[in-house]
């Protein structure tokens, strides 16, 4: 059965940058490491279908608004027979400073809008995450606006690490499980 990586992020050249994003950045360089076959539309989402070391691996990026990202994922599980708890799902966390990256298996979303809509879909919160660091505005600061906001200077200078380590993790998941590659990446997460 193939590995299912599922990026979040919100389609649209005036999001293609932003920190909401870089779920489907993680995808971009999963994509360019292995190989894969052009993007075609399946249902309500975007997929490749390709090898990576070795592993069969399909990419998905929904092509709804990211409240509705379960749309994909339901569809997706369905038709390619994957339980949900053996799919990965890529996002940006706005609770985690810029280069923390943590993997995390079940829970709540904690407020991510994207990952509840993907719970409610699949009726479990049973499945893998890489949750990828994006900073937060602060108390006075507007979250949405963060999140669909562009990376600045600095930023944009730290995020080929940061998407490398992500995409490093999902490797390290498909390769050697998710419990394995929590204590390998969740033990030095910052970057």
């Amino acid at each position: 059965m193939p590995a299912l990586v599922l990026g979040l992020g919100n389609r649209g050249g005036e999001y293609a940058r932003t920190r909401h994003n870089v779920g489907w950045m993680c995808l971009d360089e999963l994509e360019r490491r292995g190989r894969f076959g052009r993007r075609r539309r399946d249902g309500p989402a975007s997929v490749s279908v390709g090898t990576l070391e070795g592993f069969d691996v399909i990419t998905a990026r929904p092509q709804t608004y990211m409240n509705l990202s379960g749309r994909a994922g339901v569809h997706l599980t369905t038709k390619l027979g994957i339980p949900p708890r053996d799919v990965i799902v890529v996002h940006d966390e706005a609770d985690f400073p810029l280069g923390v990256m943590k993997i995390k298996r079940g829970g709540s979303a904690a407020g991510h809008h994207g990952v509840q809509s993907l719970i409610d879909a699949w009726r479990t919160s049973d499945f893998t995450r890489v949750r990828i660091g994006v900073g937060h505005p602060g108390e006075d600061g507007d979250l949405v606006e963060h999140v669909l906001d562009s990376f600045d200077r600095e930023e944009r200078e730290r995020l080929p690490t940061i998407i490398a380590r992500a995409a490093d993790a999902v490797v390290a998941i498909i390769r050697e499980g998710a419990e394995q590659a929590m204590s390998t990446y969740n033990r030095a997460a910052n970057l």
